[in-house]
């Protein structure tokens, strides 16, 4: 799917663990503020093979949903997720995505969230899907703002990023408001 400036989203692919690494590698300072600690082995090879296995286990077994972005040169620049999928009475996940640092601010990462989420509500089935956010996180709150999420409230101490503990807040979005606002 394009999402302009050269961009597409597609599904994550067997194959994306060199891509991955090098995007993860390149991306590493942009990132780390927003992210769990890594290891020296999550930026090599071997590591995003087994993880990219791991994921493509979890979308077979419909537990996620998991994409990649795609620059013209086919470098991967950016990840969409969604986790945690829960059925029964809930129908729920949960979204995560960041983008390469250099391709930040230009609603990249919009277009690619209300894709995903239109997938999540058209193929996935879902009803809604929830994100969280540092609280200091406003470009990714103006994402989540811009793509129909509404702010359900502050989550203390719920994530562990960067070494710590750390506040976030909780957005949701009801995918069949969406459809019928005609997202």
């Amino acid at each position: 799917m394009d999402l302009g400036d050269g961009i597409r989203l597609r599904p994550l692919l067997a194959g994306d663990g060199e891509e991955l690494a090098a995007a993860y590698s390149r991306n590493r300072a942009h990132l780390e503020p927003w992210e769990p600690l890594r290891s020296e082995e999550f930026f090599t090879v071997a590591r995003q093979r087994q993880l990219v296995a791991e994921a493509l286990r979890a979308v077979e077994d419909g537990r996620s949903a998991a994409y990649v972005l795609e620059d013209g040169e086919h470098r991967i620049v950016g990840r969409v997720n969604l986790s945690d999928i829960v059925r029964g009475a809930f129908w729920s996940a949960h979204l995560g995505y960041w983008i390469d640092h250099g391709l930040a601010g230009r609603g990249l990462m919009r277009r690619a969230v209300d894709t995903v989420c239109a997938i999540a509500r058209d193929d996935v089935g879902l009803h809604r899907v929830q994100a969280a956010t540092l609280l200091r996180n406003e470009a990714s709150q103006r994402v989540l703002r811009a793509t129909g999420f509404t702010e359900i409230g502050p989550a203390p101490r719920y994530l562990r990023i960067a070494g710590e503990w750390q506040d976030h807040v909780l957005f949701q979005r009801i995918l069949e408001d969406a459809a019928e606002g005609g997202s």
